[in-house]
């Protein structure tokens, strides 16, 4: 036999083997079209990824939103100091002028 053609049937008896032939189409369906195909595993797992950011950012904002409630109900002055801040409240004797800077728009 010359050598191309030894390739040839080696390769031919690899491939129509039926240990091999079974493997090669198992691996091809669960890569690409069983309901759990790897694809979707991937795109599930990155998709988790996200959420756990998300949740973790989110937890992180309690943690802050908490610690601020608490402040606020812990005394009257830092009561008194949110609502002038973000909401403009003033005493009876007291005026409130809020001044705005003028943006410039460059052209």
């Amino acid at each position: 036999m010359s050598e191309p053609n030894h390739h040839k049937s080696v390769f031919r008896k690899l491939f129509l083997n039926k240990y091999v032939a079974v493997i090669v189409i198992f691996t091809v369906f669960v890569t690409f079209f069983d309901e759990h195909n790897l694809i979707h595993r991937w795109q599930s797992y990155q998709r988790i990824r996200e959420m756990r950011k998300e949740m973790q950012f989110y937890q992180d904002e309690i943690k802050t939103t908490k610690q601020k409630k608490m402040e606020l109900q812990s005394s009257d002055e830092n009561l008194e100091k949110f609502a002038r801040e973000h909401y403009y409240l003033k005493k009876d004797n007291e005026d409130i002028f809020i001044i705005k800077e003028n943006e410039t728009v460059s052209k």
